[in-house]
């Protein structure tokens, strides 16, 4: 019923920048919460940044002054500008929102992975 597809994740050199975008679709009614996880290999699943339907923000420590997050309501999108990327940042960067259909639901997207090398 509800789709969020992931995009814009790649190898980036330390120092770099990557944007990433959630396009979200199928029967939705309203959209209140999105957020970027990431899960690095052997750790558990964090929040990176999420975002209310009213433009509200909360960032990991890790990433505030670096991340921004923003979100395009009438196209369903969520966006992740990360900027002064470090190997610390690597991950698979996962979106989710929070979507009512006939009833509020948490969906996830597949992932998109993020690599910081040289």
């Amino acid at each position: 019923q509800v789709q969020l597809v992931e995009s814009g994740g790649g190898l980036v050199q330390p120092g770099g920048s990557l944007r990433l975008s959630c396009a979200a679709s199928g029967s939705i009614f309203s959209i209140n919460a999105m957020g970027w996880y990431r899960q690095a290999p052997g750790k558990q699943r964090e929040l990176v940044a999420a975002i209310t339907s009213g433009s509200n923000t909360n960032y990991a420590d890790s990433v505030k002054g670096r991340f921004t997050i923003s979100r395009d309501n009438a196209k369903n999108t969520v966006y992740l500008q990360m900027d002064s990327l470090n190997p610390e940042d690597t991950a698979v960067y996962y979106c989710n929102a929070e979507v009512y259909v006939r009833r509020w639901g948490n969906y996830w997207g597949q992932g998109t992975q993020v690599t910081v090398s040289s």
